[in-house]
């Protein structure tokens, strides 16, 4: 099982709205894939600045490959996503789940 990790930093001003689009657009597509396992946005305001962590749970990396292509981690990007990031991050990162405890 792999989670996949992606970043972006949005300005303060956008952050309410760009949060809307990803609970909108974003976690819908990533929920569409088969082998989706689940799908978390973290929101942590840093002075004028936003950052965004989505972090997607996923049966393999076949599973990503169907969402993200053959270059697994290269991050995919929104049309939308100009209209808020400040910048476009090349990457993910991948972890391989060696434990995992549902209990919450």
């Amino acid at each position: 099982m792999i989670y996949r990790m992606w970043h972006g930093r949005t300005p303060r001003s956008k952050a309410d709205e760009y949060a809307r689009f990803l609970e909108r657009k974003a976690v819908p597509d990533y929920r569409s894939v088969p082998g989706n396992l689940s799908v978390a946005v973290l929101r942590r305001d840093d002075g004028d600045t936003t950052h965004f962590l989505t972090v997607t749970y996923w049966e393999s990396e076949d599973c990503v490959r169907r969402f993200a292509g053959d270059d697994v981690l290269k991050a995919k990007y929104y049309p939308e996503d100009q209209d808020y990031l400040l910048e476009f991050e090349p990457l993910v990162q991948h972890y391989a789940v060696i434990v995992k405890d549902d209990a919450v």
